[in-house]
């Protein structure tokens, strides 16, 4: 404790005088406490000191035990040593003794084996000088088992000797069975019986030889065989494309009467399998030289039927020694089967389906012919597809031509028979004649791909590429084309292309089928990469194809857009010609309306069947885009606009935006489709409503009206306003010279409200792109307009809350629109309708 810390716990003890009487206890209470730690304070000191003590001589006992147990190791080890030498010297007579009965023993039994050997070579010399061929052949396995203990003494003289012997009775025994077989086939096994079992006799002694001789025999036996084939087949008679078929049948006459005599051999020697090989080898040395001398075109058919009957033969060869085929490989379908899937409606994406796994199947089997591998054991490397056929390869260039020639002919007579008409209780909406275009694609792949997956295969889907990209300009050249006529060049359209009902069913049909040719292109593509040879594979591409018929639903589309535009021309006629100035009250909406609205509602349903989702998007945001800044650009148009004249036009802008609203739920499309297009005709429609609201503002405000509604405007849009309200060239001038100088330095090019909608596939011309024209005022070389309007307007919330109020009567339809404009005109200073409102 510190000092005060101290003095506080005595003051705190003995607070008292009277406490003090305590101090003597509480002493002797401390001395005793002190006495006690002071014990334990000595015996702890001293367990301490007893316990280093017991430590040092357990230490000292452990290292004494370490060192005996050292001693006693060193002894073991010495007295192993000492028994070791023992043992050896006990053992050493004993191991001399055992080595030497070793070296006896094997000598016995060298002399004993050479003595055999002698007996052998003996007994072989003189089996092989009579042709005792079964015999021989047994005792050749044992000479050469024999001579094969002496592999260690080459040098001795006797046994180089005896391997001399041995040697020279082999070659005498090879000379006798090839002298033996050179008569095979030469008639005298019919004249001598036994010649067939002596033959069968001489095959053990060839087995008994080395392997090389075997082989020889083998190939001398083929080599004979083909000789004949080859003195046959290389005359100038048979020497033809169109005799290849007797060419197999040869080989295969000759398998069949030969089959009894070349039982002789034993199957492991699959004479007949090399022969084959042999065989294959030689007639397409024989075919190449025909195909190459060739001095004009081959016929396609002669060359198609020796491929066909080629391809035939490699398979019985395959079948026959291999025991597989691939022949389910090149199955696609028959014609009958496809007939029926034809005669059932179904398109050739569901044919496509009905064949996938047994196209799925196919890997490939043709084999360049400088890559076959022989095996003497059948199926064990060497494949037969593809040895003799891939000859034809470099030749079917022909036959590529063929397919196209028939397809280009198809493909007219099915256009020229197409009625552009789906047939009744049909579900696709596609025309006919593109799924006959792919039927007869797929009956042209099948029959190339049974004859070959390789070049010419490759050369061919090629073709379908040019037949489909045909068809496709037949589609676009299907579609209805535009003109420039007098009411289209009234109403501002550039292209007028005039459709009727049985038109836009056309055009509608004509997206569905070019979607379906796009989608089964790429599955086309799909299939061909399948069956095709792997090098081949990574080059089938049918995007140019797609792409062409991508750009046909794009005109087709566009064209639809152009279509509807051409009825809407004397819609925008009639609402130019309006005689807006004269009006002198507000009514339901005008005429022009009602003829948009009868135009929609008999083309949109249609329309919304027949497209599919994605594309009746596509054709909504095109007509909006191309109907609402027309709309807009049809203002500009009239002549004076009174104010009367001015809120009918409102209600007939907010009428044609209900209508335009009003086409997803016309053409039955989800409520996805109507959120984002809504958003789109609300933007394009209000552009028209501020139009007309600035034309609606009083004089004084309608230049900052004009900066608040439409910020984006130009000089001459405004001075048109200014004409459209029918404001005098005084009047107009003082208004503009007031515009100029609040945006002095502000300068716009000039460009007039139009839209443009996307130009129409590569493949069209450009005077076809739809682009709707410049208003008659507004003029490409003005680059001097105003847009900053912030400084100018005193107070923008209040023109636009008064800009506002003149069309909030739009909501509503007939007597109740011109009550809810009455009531907007209640505060108005001027205007017809301020009479109504005055005592």
């Amino acid at each position: 404790m510190d000092k005060p810390s101290a003095l506080e716990y005595i003051n705190q003890m003995f607070p008292t005088e009277a406490s003090l009487s305590g101090v003597e206890p509480l002493m002797q209470q401390i001395q005793s406490e002190i006495r006690r730690v002071d014990a334990s304070i000595l015996a702890a000191v001293r367990q301490q000191s007893n316990s280093g003590t017991k430590a040092k001589e357990d230490l000292a006992a452990a290292t004494h035990a370490v060192q005996e147990l050292m001693y006693k190791i060193r002894e073991i080890k010495t007295k192993a040593e000492q028994s070791e030498t023992m043992v050896q010297e006990i053992c050493r007579d004993i191991k001399k003794l055992d080595f030497a009965k070793r070296h006896i023993t094997t000598t016995i039994t060298a002399l004993h084996r050479l003595t055999m050997l002698v007996s052998a070579v003996e007994q072989l010399q003189v089996m092989a000088s009579k042709r005792q061929y079964k015999e021989a052949a047994a005792q050749l396995e044992a000479v050469n088992q024999l001579c094969s203990h002496f592999e260690a003494y080459r040098d001795v003289p006797k046994i180089a000797e005896l391997r001399e012997k041995f040697k020279n009775i082999k070659k005498i025994l090879k000379s006798h069975v090839f002298s033996d077989f050179s008569s095979l086939g030469t008639g005298k096994e019919s004249e001598e019986s036994n010649l067939l079992q002596q033959l069968s006799d001489s095959c053990l002694v060839v087995d008994a030889l080395e392997p090389s001789v075997r082989e020889e025999l083998v190939k001398t036996f083929c080599n004979k065989e083909l000789t004949s084939y080859r003195q046959i087949f290389e005359g100038a008679e048979l020497a033809k494309l169109d005799k290849t078929e007797r060419r197999y049948a040869w080989i295969k006459r000759r398998l069949r009467t030969n089959e009894d005599i070349w039982k002789i051999f034993p199957p492991a020697w699959h004479v007949d399998y090399l022969l084959c090989i042999q065989f294959c080898k030689l007639t397409r040395v024989q075919l190449v030289d025909i195909l190459n001398n060739l001095k004009e075109k081959p016929d396609v058919g002669t060359l198609l039927l020796a491929l066909q009957r080629t391809l035939e033969f490699e398979e019985e060869l395959a079948v026959k020694f291999g025991g597989n085929t691939t022949s389910g490989d090149r199955y696609i379908g028959s014609d009958e089967e496809l007939d029926d899937a034809k005669n059932k409606n179904q398109i050739a994406s569901d044919i496509k389906k009905k064949y996938e796994k047994k196209l799925a199947m196919h890997h490939g089997g043709g084999m360049e012919s400088d890559k076959y591998k022989e095996s003497s054991v059948p199926g064990a490397g060497f494949n037969f597809h593809g040895i003799i056929s891939s000859c034809f390869e470099p030749h079917l260039a022909v036959y590529v031509e063929l397919e196209e020639k028939t397809l280009m002919e198809h493909l007219e007579k099915l256009v020229q028979e197409e009625t552009w008409e789906t047939e009744e209780g049909s579900q696709t909406n596609i025309l006919s004649s593109s799924m006959q275009v792919f039927l007869i694609i797929r009956r042209s792949l099948k029959r190339c791909s049974a004859l070959t997956k390789n070049q010419t295969l490759f050369n061919l889907l090629e073709v379908f590429q040019k037949i489909l990209k045909a068809y496709a300009t037949k589609l676009y050249a299907r579609l209805p084309k535009g003109g420039i006529g007098i009411v289209a060049a009234a109403t501002g359209m550039d292209v007028q292309i005039k459709m009727s009902d049985r038109d836009e069913r056309m055009i509608c049909y004509i997206v569905n089928t070019a979607e379906y040719c796009h989608k089964t292109s790429g599955e086309l593509a799909e299939n061909v990469s399948k069956i095709i040879e792997s090098q081949f594979a990574d080059k089938v591409d049918m995007s140019e194809v797609q792409d062409e018929f991508s750009a046909v639903i794009t005109k087709a589309l566009l064209t639809l857009v152009h279509g509807l535009e051409t009825k809407f021309d004397a819609e925008m006629v009639a609402m130019a010609r309006v005689p807006w100035a004269s009006l002198e009250s507000v009514g339901d909406q005008s005429e022009y309306v009602n003829g948009i609205n009868s135009i929609l509602a008999s083309s949109i349903p249609t329309l919304g069947n027949l497209l599919s989702l994605i594309y009746f998007q596509f054709f909504l945001d095109k007509l909006a885009a191309s109907l609402g800044p027309r709309f807009y650009l049809n203002i500009y148009r009239c002549k004076h606009i009174s104010e009367t004249g001015a809120q009918q036009m409102l209600l007939d802008t907010q009428a044609v935006k209900t209508i335009l609203l009003d086409i997803p739920n016309l053409g039955k499309q989800q409520s996805t489709i109507v959120t984002a297009y809504s958003k789109f005709v609300n933007r394009e429609m209000s552009k028209a409503e501020a139009l007309l609201k600035v034309i609606l503002s009083p004089v004084d405000s309608v230049a900052n009206t004009y900066r608040a509604l439409l910020p984006d405007g130009t000089l001459l849009e405004f001075q048109r306003i200014l004409e459209l309200k029918g404001l005098k060239k005084g009047d107009q001038q003082t208004i503009l010279d007031e515009f100029n100088k609040h945006s002095p330095a502000i300068n716009h090019p000039s460009i007039p409200p139009s839209v443009l909608v996307p130009p129409p596939p590569s493949s069209t011309s450009q005077s076809e792109a739809a682009v709707l024209p410049h208003i008659a005022l507004a003029s490409s070389t003005i680059s001097s307009l105003s847009t900053a309007v912030a400084g100018a307007i005193t107070s923008r919330e209040d023109v636009l809350t008064r800009a506002a109020a003149l069309g909030r009567g739009a909501a509503t339809t007939g007597f109740k629109r011109f009550l809810a404009l009455t009531e907007a005109a209640k505060d108005r200073k001027d205007g017809p309708f301020r009479k109504l409102f005055n005592p």
